[in-house]
């Protein structure tokens, strides 16, 4: 399972990571594993990898970081077939086995942060008893894609498929990742666009159908996760506004909202700080 072609997280991280691969239904998923303490499982949002959480990583001390590339992203293996959010849940379950297996994960069950694709995933394997011992969805409506987006990302989609994320593709997908001001930050852009190069154009296609087109209403799962539960909304982003993740977090048993101002979708790498600040205040409030 070790991967010694992928750039090791050490180049990143001052602490160090391990690089690793893990075989899963949906092919071989990129892993990075760094610290040590609770297990924290960090999934990417679509069309990013876990360069994603680079600036969250060392506002998380204490803690044993699990950062996934998803399925057909980053340095995960290319997706050979159309999937769903399901089964992209249960290739979650695959890696937390495969990384048990490894010595890498204890046999608790890990805390779950996922941010937008990976909250998706989170929403799934809440429902599952014993899977995850809290979920954190990040930027994650439960909703599908709402029509006009749905429209838009069709016209795109044929662009996307023969070209790759250039020019209006691009440019769509950076608007609907982060505001206008972080796009603005040459460090950020730049990360967010050597993730979008980096699954070829055929996967990326395919994660786009999967997990974005493909994706369905599981607004009913909400009331039936029993583990703890945050979520994280940015206040510029129209398909999931603070007062959407508030209806949602009344509709879950156990969970609460918080607002993290001046975001859109990738609110981890947008604004790090405030969202190291809610997660600490959630996993304190579980001890």
């Amino acid at each position: 399972m070790e991967d010694t072609t992928a750039v090791p997280a050490s180049d990143r991280y001052e602490s160090g990571a391990r690089a690793m691969r893990v075989p899963t239904r949906l092919g071989s998923l990129g892993v990075q594993v760094i610290g040590d303490g609770p297990d924290t499982v960090l999934w990417s949002s679509m069309f990013v990898d876990t360069a994603s959480w680079d600036r969250l990583v060392p506002l998380l001390p204490g803690r044993r970081l699990v950062l996934v590339d998803g399925p057909g992203l980053g340095r995960s293996d290319p997706l050979q077939h159309r999937s769903t959010i399901a089964e992209a849940a249960d290739a979650a379950v695959d890696l937390l086995t495969g990384l048990r297996a490894a010595g890498v994960l204890s046999e608790e069950a890990p805390a779950w942060v996922g941010n937008a694709f990976g909250g998706h995933v989170g929403f799934e394997l809440g429902v599952r008893p014993g899977v995850l011992g809290s979920l954190v969805a990040i930027s994650a409506p439960p909703e599908p894609i709402p029509a006009a987006l749905r429209r838009q990302i069709r016209m795109l989609r044929p662009l996307l498929r023969l070209l790759g994320p250039i020019g209006p593709v691009r440019a769509a997908i950076l608007s609907g990742m982060i505001t206008d001001d972080a796009a603005r930050d040459p460090e950020l852009r730049a990360l967010v666009e050597a993730s979008l190069a980096r699954p070829t154009r055929r996967s990326l296609t395919l994660a786009l159908d999967s997990f974005i087109l493909a994706r369905v209403d599981v607004t009913d799962h909400l009331a039936r996760i029993q583990v703890p539960a945050l979520y994280l909304a940015g206040d510029d982003r129209g398909d999931w506004s603070p007062e959407d993740a508030q209806r949602a977090a009344v509709l879950t048993p156990r969970a609460s909202a918080v607002t993290i101002e001046r975001s859109r979708t990738l609110l981890p790498l947008e604004q790090p700080h405030a969202v190291a600040a809610a997660l600490h205040t959630f996993w304190a409030s579980l001890a």
